[in-house]
């Protein structure tokens, strides 16, 4: 990757400024050049306003934005505080944000995503365990892993321990919001996240004990972040922590979303464990947004979208390194992610309710089969006629639906009797698969009534 050229201070630039040209400058103040947050790498390469040299834009460009930047309480290995500020694409992304996150989404039969919760939250958690761990290398497919943690199954290689890991650790963050975040739960965290995964087994659940751990571009080896020195992680994760437990009557007041953006860039910035930093950072992000109220990111996966462009998520630490701790260049990129997984699970929900509805209209059209299945079986029948082949386990079934096992049994021996599914052992289960004909099936027991 190629690392951003440096933006130059205000000093350097006002010292190099003749007073002449003080009022062409001024008449520039804009925070946001060409309408977007521009890092000077960025700006550099553009057109110029006309009399202007790039130095003198980014002179305009600056003091625009420093007098909006509030101070963290979070410093850089300097010592130096980190700052934000909030132009108006922070305040959109905001408002879209606050609206969307906290407010209703509906699912089939037009009823509010809470009310059919549980399908998709096994979803969403699946989807973000996989999609994290690949982020860090895991290598197994995403049908292979979910089937994994849909039968319950042991993981059988390190990537599915890392899957396995993430998924069962994202489970327990729900049981968390209600309390402060403290040092602890965020080794403990970091131990079930990394528990044998790791070089050393040892340092599942501690911070990083040498100097020897860098962030570098996988491709060509380029230093892109060295982090602060081993022995200030307890100090740091302790401010961090109290950052992480503030609320609305500390100062600066940041907005729940940054807040939980900043808890995740602080863990990627001081990088405090030898290994799993990122899911680690993530995993808070998410715990944060929910003690906030933010209750639909835990139907989203953020690490879906990272996964597309990491690139852009690299660059967004590396703007923020380079021009004078401005958070401002993570926040934007974390804010367009989060609106982007919202709208990915909108449409996705629309596309379930879609399919649902179309098998219920199905099964609805004939007599012979109207009400015959309840809403768990025509799930599992919808997406059998997408999968022919496909296997489902009792205990699979169990967990997407949170029924007790027998009710689990008995939906899939049902729909074995009435020929919509066949049935083998492996092992001491029963196994049940969706025969390629199924809808064949259907049609011919809508028929008979049988």
């Amino acid at each position: 990757m190629r690392l951003p050229e440096p933006a130059p201070s205000l000093e350097s630039v006002f010292a190099q400024l003749l007073p002449t040209r003080m009022e062409a400058v001024i008449q520039h103040v804009n925070p946001l050049p060409a309408g977007k947050y521009l890092h000077w790498d960025e700006l550099r390469r553009r057109s110029v306003p006309d009399g202007l040299t790039h130095a003198e834009w980014w002179a305009a460009v600056t003091l625009a934005r420093v007098s909006s930047f509030q101070q963290l309480p979070l410093l850089d290995k300097d010592g130096a505080p980190f700052v934000f500020a909030t132009p108006s694409p922070v305040a959109i992304d905001l408002h879209h944000i606050d609206r969307d996150a906290a407010g209703q989404i509906r699912a089939a039969g037009d009823a509010p995503l809470q009310e059919d919760s549980q399908r998709y939250l096994i979803g969403s958690l699946i989807e973000e365990a996989i999609t994290s761990s690949q982020l860090e290398g895991a290598s197994t497919t995403r049908k292979v892993a979910a089937a994994m943690l849909r039968s319950g199954r042991k993981p059988r290689d390190l990537s599915e321990k890392m899957i396995f890991n993430n998924y069962r650790a994202m489970a327990h963050l729900r049981s968390l919001r209600a309390v402060k975040l403290t040092p602890e739960h965020v080794l403990e965290l970091h131990r079930m996240l990394t528990e044998d995964t790791l070089e050393d087994p040892e340092d599942a659940g501690r911070y990083r004990r040498d100097d020897e751990v860098h962030v570098v571009d996988a491709r060509d080896n380029t230093l892109l972040h060295a982090p602060p020195p081993h022995a200030e992680l307890p100090e740091r994760m302790r401010r961090l922590c109290d950052f992480a437990n503030a609320d609305e009557t500390s100062l600066p007041f940041v907005h729940p979303v940054p807040r939980a953006i900043l808890l995740h860039f602080m863990i990627g910035y001081d990088h405090p464990f030898a290994d799993g930093n990122g899911r680690t950072a993530r995993a808070l992000f998410y715990w944060s947004m929910a003690k906030s109220g933010y209750w639909l990111m835990e139907y989203t996966s953020i690490s879906h979208i990272l996964r597309k462009a990491p690139a852009q998520y690299m660059r967004a630490y590396l703007h923020t390194e380079t021009d004078k701790n401005d958070t401002t260049y993570f926040l934007l990129h974390q804010l367009q992610t989060i609106r982007q997984a919202i709208a990915a699970l909108h449409a996705y929900v629309a596309k379930k309710s879609r399919e649902q509805q179309e098998t219920e209209r199905m099964l609805a059209s004939s007599p012979n089969l109207r009400g015959r299945f309840n809403h768990r079986q025509t799930t599992l029948l919808n997406h059998a006629l997408r999968n022919a082949g496909e296997a489902y386990r009792v205990d699979a079934h169990q967990r997407s639906h949170a029924v007790v096992y027998q009710t689990a049994r008995q939906d899939l021996l049902a729909l074995e009797t009435m020929g919509l599914l066949e049935k083998t052992k492996q092992g001491n289960a029963f196994v049940f698969y969706a025969p390629a004909d199924l809808r064949e099936r259907l049609a011919r027991l809508a028929q008979s009534g049988t």
